[in-house]
């Protein structure tokens, strides 16, 4: 396990049991960083997620979760008192990755049932708005300081419209737009952040979306290296950005994508 004078630097990850979440915490882990993550499973998940935590704890490194709602504040405080009990006095948090995929999928209009305004306040609130109170308390309780970067996984979907796709896709514009706030107020603070649009991801979250099976095949074709991105490449170019060298780099929408986005 990594520690020097100035502490461990810990990494939080929300959404961390599955995807994204889960190859940024392996990728993290092996190289001997402490990791939190906050999940939301039931008891048919829970399995696959204590294996994964048993599979980080191999690396010799201290491995957190919590259980619950990660966009509900009494989940979200009752969170950092179990991190913060879990720290060391010199420790901070040097990498927040904000991996929720928990929304409604529900066309504006149709046969069937339409999205209302629960539904939309819900994604939203999960998937973009929950960015700023985690990263609000992490700063506010001062485990989140100079040097530390912040992470939000985007997606192409937020420049299309796919069907059943509207709130998702409001959320991820509302996601990159809040990361360039956090950028701007943070900048004193040596606190980075940027937005991570990964190239389409064979995922549980892609699997939900309508037309998946369309969107796979046309991502396919584009991209030039033949093959969908995969959650491995994502979390091997966070380990990379969460370097000290990239302290100048904030406030973008990064695509991780194998040149899918720019290809014919």
């Amino acid at each position: 396990m990594v520690t020097d004078s100035s502490g461990r630097r810990w990494v939080v990850i929300l959404g961390a049991s599955s995807g994204f979440g889960a190859a940024t915490a392996r990728a993290f882990a092996a190289q001997n960083q402490p990791i939190f993550g906050a999940h939301m499973d039931r008891r048919g998940t829970m399995p696959a997620v204590e294996a994964l935590q048993e599979e980080l704890r191999a690396n010799d490194v201290e491995v957190l979760f919590h259980n619950g709602n990660a966009a509900k504040e009494e989940v979200r405080e009752a969170a950092l008192d179990a991190l913060q009990a879990a720290m060391g006095p010199n420790d901070t948090v040097g990498v927040l990755l904000h991996s929720l995929a928990f929304g409604t999928l529900r066309p504006y209009f149709g046969d069937t049932a339409t999205i209302g305004p629960k539904h939309m306040d819900m994604t939203l609130d999960v998937m973009a708005h929950s960015l700023v109170y985690w990263t609000q308390a992490l700063v506010s309780r001062g485990l989140l300081k100079e040097g530390g970067r912040i992470y939000a996984m985007t997606s192409s979907g937020s420049l299309a419209a796919w069907p059943s796709y509207g709130a998702v896709s409001a959320a991820k514009c509302a996601l990159e737009s809040h990361i360039r706030q956090l950028a701007v107020e943070l900048a004193p603070n040596g606190i980075t952040a940027n937005a991570i649009m990964a190239g389409v991801t064979q995922t549980a979250a892609l699997e939900k979306i309508p037309g998946a099976d369309e969107i796979v095949k046309t991502a396919t074709g584009r991209n030039p290296h033949g093959r969908l991105t995969r959650t491995e490449d994502v979390a091997s170019c966070l380990l990379s950005l969460a370097q000290p060298g990239t302290h100048w780099l904030t406030g973008n929408v990064l695509r991780v994508d194998g040149g899918e986005a720019i290809s014919g």
